[in-house]
């Protein structure tokens, strides 16, 4: 890496460090007086972090499967981010012992009471919960070691071989991803409805972290773009590439959320409806509201700009909307759960989901860090990307 980026690293990481500490504390302060909000609000911290390594795998993936050269630039930014998967499974931890808080199934007074939860609870019982966890992250740490590994032996030899290897690998990686996602989504955000279930909603989990992904990589763009080597290897040819792909995701998951909604609401079912009318009204409607507008209709229209896409800081600000957008969409899914009548401002809301972000974002760049940003043996690699061939 090139030394004044190393430093400039260095510099945010330390500062990421200091808020990601202070947040925490003050998290846990004021964690003991609410334990029942500490654990929500961490659940919701929780989940979007994880979505940001396992995006990162997804989009490498599809990387390797089309062989596009707008991967090429991005890709150590991917790989870092799949490389923190470690991190987020130490910040599962605390989860698996508040599971009575989150969940009404987990809760032996509720079950007790409720036939539906009775009827479910062979797949809603606190010891499959925790054997099916063990298996989604044994599958995502078995596949990031295997991706990241291979990655870096074509570093490393140049070996064309590898790229087929990476190649055939990732289509199984794929349909994995598909499957562990449908059910983590399913186990930690659908189940806090337990009467309550969409047969699209793990599709949605997976476009929203692929496109919180791309969003992220395309800032991460920014942050190394204006060093050597990458500022002679991205042309606009490039980031309007990036763009384009962000815009396919846009569109696929407005496409994805309001097929859920149209069925879900033309069909009028009774244990179907509540969870979309407790989440259209109120101060709740308000930020479905703006779903609609920041998390579609506004970029979706920026992004079929070619000037927009081919200007760094413009793309950038796009992408930082995204993923904002993107945590006010897992914050609208998850916090109706506990507090249907009205939307209630916690600081923990915030505080706890910065925490544990920051925390994420300094070992980040420790493993950004770790290795080149683009292949060493490939100048002729770069003359294309800056020729935009």
């Amino acid at each position: 890496m090139n030394p004044e980026l190393r430093a400039k690293c260095d510099r945010i990481q330390r500062r990421s460090l200091i808020i990601g500490a202070v947040f925490l504390v003050a998290s846990v302060l004021d964690g003991i007086r609410v334990p029942e909000q500490f654990f929500r609000s961490y659940l919701l911290g929780f989940i979007f972090w994880i979505g940001l390594p396992l995006g990162c795998a997804a989009f490498l993936m599809i990387h390797y499967l089309t062989g596009g050269d707008w991967g090429l630039p991005v890709k150590q930014p991917l790989e870092a981010g799949v490389r923190t998967l470690p991190l987020l499974l130490l910040f599962l931890v605390p989860l698996l012992f508040a599971l009575p808080r989150l969940f009404a199934w987990a809760r032996p007074g509720d079950l007790a009471a409720d036939p539906i939860l009775q009827y479910k609870h062979v797949y809603l019982n606190v010891p499959f919960f925790l054997v099916r966890e063990a298996i989604y992250f044994a599958v995502w740490l078995w596949n990031a070691q295997r991706l990241t590994h291979w990655s870096s032996e074509l570093y490393r030899t140049g070996d064309p071989t590898i790229e087929d290897r990476l190649q055939q690998m990732s289509g199984p990686g794929l349909i994995f991803y598909g499957l562990t996602i449908t059910f983590f989504s399913i186990d930690w955000v659908m189940s806090l409805e337990p009467h309550w279930f969409s047969t699209i909603f793990g599709m949605i989990f997976m476009v929203l972290e692929v496109q919180v992904a791309i969003a992220f990589v395309i800032l991460m763009s920014r942050l190394v773009g204006a060093y050597e080597p990458v500022s002679t290897t991205i042309s606009a040819v490039r980031f309007i590439d990036l763009g384009n792909l962000l815009l396919t995701f846009v569109m696929l998951w407005a496409y994805l959320a309001f097929s859920q909604f149209l069925i879900i609401w033309s069909g009028d079912l009774l244990k179907e409806i509540p969870w979309y009318a407790s989440r259209a009204e109120r101060g709740w409607s308000i930020i479905a509201v703006f779903l609609i507008l920041f998390f579609f209709a506004v970029p979706f229209v920026l992004l079929l700009m070619r000037g927009i896409k081919g200007r760094l800081n413009a793309l950038s600000a796009v992408s930082a909307l995204l993923m904002l957008a993107g945590f006010v969409d897992i914050y609208w899914m998850i916090v109706p759960s506990f507090h249907p009548g009205a939307p209630r401002f916690y600081l923990l809301d915030f505080l706890l989901p910065v925490g544990l972000g920051a925390c994420w974002f300094a070992f980040y760049l420790e493993q950004l860090k770790k290795h080149p940003l683009l292949p060493p043996q490939s100048a002729v690699i770069q003359q294309e990307f800056a020729s935009g061939d």
